[in-house]
């Protein structure tokens, strides 16, 4: 069972709504988990946001997630990432001026990520990156430093029919970045997926 509190946050998008999973033990630190494209039914209760917030809380992190501007009770509007890169910055400043961080997203929320990571480090202490379904075909992330590499996850599922294998492979293997692979799993992780 995971601790949950309910929280509101003032970014710079305005007043957003969050959830703040706390670890059952002592925290390592703050993780933050971005969510899908605001556009398309993307909100912080998406169920693989939640799965990353879950085993962060299990491996010992508090982990903050929230909605974007316009989703949920957040207020603003969709600003293509570039806003919704400095309401995390915001709020991780808020909630964790010094670290250690850990990064998480899951497709447009994994480009998010990438920006994050590229404007905090090296001055930030990042301790873990995870990134799943990372939207390539229609963001342009930012390299993930190397660095940063060997605490760097990146996980796709094979028949992932929204953002292709092949661009997700094509952008890691740019930076060396290992990518793992989910044989038969969908966008979802659930469609013809048995994992």
């Amino acid at each position: 069972m995971v601790a949950q509190q309910a929280l509101w946050l003032e970014l710079p998008g305005g007043r957003h709504q969050a959830v703040l999973d706390k670890a059952l033990s002592s925290s390592k630190g703050l993780a933050f988990v971005a969510h899908p494209h605001p556009l398309f039914g993307g909100t912080m209760d998406n169920k693989v946001v939640q799965t990353l917030s879950r085993a962060l809380v299990q491996s010992g992190w508090d982990c903050l997630r929230f909605n974007f501007r316009g989703v949920g009770q957040s207020e603003g509007v969709y600003d293509e990432g570039r806003g919704e890169t400095d309401d995390v910055l915001e709020a991780l400043r808020q909630l964790a001026p010094e670290g250690p961080l850990a990064l998480a997203g899951f497709s447009f929320g994994a480009f998010v990520a990438c920006q994050v990571v590229a404007q905090l480090w090296p001055t930030q202490r990042i301790h873990k990156i995870l990134l799943v379904g990372t939207a390539v075909g229609n963001f342009d992330p930012a390299p993930v430093p190397s660095d940063l590499h060997d605490a760097c996850l990146a996980v796709h599922g094979e028949r992932d029919d929204t953002v292709a294998l092949s661009a997700v492979m094509q952008w890691a293997s740019l930076q060396a970045l290992p990518v793992t692979v989910v044989p038969t799993a969908g966008i979802s992780f659930t469609d013809n997926c048995r994992c």
